[in-house]
C-alpha cells in the first residue's frame, strides 16, 4: 500500500467510525472467503457493512474519532461491522460465532458506550424497535380485549336471566 493509499484508507475508516452508530469489532481467524462471504451477505440484507481491517493504519484512523477507546482492540486478524442498527449487527455477530467458533466478538461501541463482549452479547439479546412495538402494542390491547370480554360475558349472563327467556 503506498502512501496515497494509506490517507485514502485512513481518511474513509474516520468517516466510517465517525459517521456510524454502532462499530463492534471481531477476530476472524480461521474461517473460510466462503464463510466471510457468507457473513458478509448476511449483514448486507440489514445494511451493515463488514470490512477486514488493516491495524496499525486503523489505529491511526481511530486516534480523531469517538471510537478511539476501541484501539486495543486491533490486534490479530480485525474484522468491524460498521451499522446505524446495533442490535441487529451483534444478533448476526453473535449467531454467526455460534455457529463458528472461528468467529470471535471482542466488543465494539454503541452510540458513545464502549461494550466489552459481555454487553455486545447482551445487546444481541435485545429485542429490536419492530419488537418492541410489536410487544407494547399487544401489552396495551390485551386489556382492552379482557374489558371487551368481561362485558359481552355479563350481557350474556343477564340476558340469559331476564324474564322472557324463561
Amino acid at each position: 500500500m503506498n502512501k496515497e493509499q494509506k490517507k485514502n484508507y485512513i481518511s474513509e475508516m474516520e468517516t466510517q467510525f465517525q459517521n456510524t452508530e454502532a462499530v463492534l469489532v471481531t477476530h476472524y481467524q480461521g474461517l473460510t472467503m466462503s464463510q466471510l462471504d457468507e457473513l458478509r451477505s448476511q449483514m448486507r440484507e440489514y445494511g451493515i457493512k463488514f470490512k477486514i481491517t488493516k491495524n496499525r493504519i486503523t489505529k491511526l484512523a481511530l486516534e480523531k474519532t469517538k471510537c478511539k477507546e476501541l484501539s486495543s482492540l486491533f490486534t490479530g486478524p480485525t474484522a468491524v461491522a460498521f451499522s446505524n442498527d446495533v442490535i441487529m449487527s451483534a444478533r448476526i455477530l453473535s449467531k454467526f460465532a455460534k455457529t463458528n467458533q472461528n468467529l470471535k466478538l471482542l466488543g465494539g461501541i454503541m452510540g458513545s458506550e464502549i461494550l466489552d463482549q459481555v454487553g455486545v452479547q447482551n445487546v444481541a439479546n435485545l429485542p429490536t424497535l419492530d419488537e418492541a412495538r410489536a410487544n407494547i402494542v399487544g401489552i396495551l390491547a390485551a386489556p382492552a380485549s379482557k374489558f371487551v370480554s368481561i362485558l359481552l360475558a355479563r350481557s350474556e349472563k343477564m340476558s340469559s336471566l331476564s324474564p322472557e327467556n324463561s
